[in-house]
């Protein structure tokens, strides 16, 4: 069951921190139940299934991905991180992760509310003391906040995503020519 989750930014930590979109503008939020935010555990591959979620957990979530978010902008603009924001990634990162468990069909993963976000927070921890750190850029889309990580020839990707913003900024620039451009003479 999709529930409008994208996955455009090329680590989970960066599609967490996502969720709250456009935080420029009418900023929309996605984790709005426990269901939907265990919906994201699932839909971002990071486990098979979570138990159910209590509303302190979506509070927590939310907490870790502002956290992530900051310190994200902080690292891609050269910045100073953020004393608090570290400490709350750090305190989440420190709580155990989800463990995997062979089964005869392969591997299935099943986690708690608190040992996803943990996983959340170390991916985070990865990115961003690792390799990827030059290539974080946000989207090009005014209206988009999202951080992803740039792995295109030349580092020339503008957009999170062609499908979620390229193709919408694209159109309304055709749209724009279009109406500027003067109807040929008869």
């Amino acid at each position: 069951m999709n529930l409008d989750h994208v996955f455009v930014c090329g680590n989970p930590a960066l599609d967490f921190a996502a969720t709250l979109r456009a935080r420029r503008s009418e900023r929309f939020e996605m984790f709005t139940t426990p269901e939907r935010l265990n919906a994201w555990y699932v839909e971002s591959g990071l486990v098979d299934a979570v138990s159910p979620g209590k509303e302190a957990d979506v509070e927590q979530a939310t907490t870790v991905r502002e956290a992530i978010y900051q310190l994200a902008t902080a690292r891609r603009l050269g910045e100073e991180y953020d004393g608090a924001a570290l400490t709350v990634v750090n305190n989440a990162a420190r709580r155990p992760p989800a463990v995997p468990q062979l089964t005869p069909s392969g591997r299935w993963t099943q986690a708690t509310p608190e040992e996803a976000l943990s996983m959340v927070a170390r991916h985070a921890i990865e990115l961003l003391s690792g390799a990827d750190v030059p290539l974080l850029k946000e989207c090009g889309n005014p209206e988009c906040t999202r951080t992803y990580i740039d792995r295109s020839r030349g580092m020339r990707r503008q957009w999170c995503g062609m499908e979620s913003c390229g193709n919408k900024i694209k159109a309304a620039a055709y749209r724009a020519r279009k109406k500027t451009t003067p109807a040929a003479a008869h």
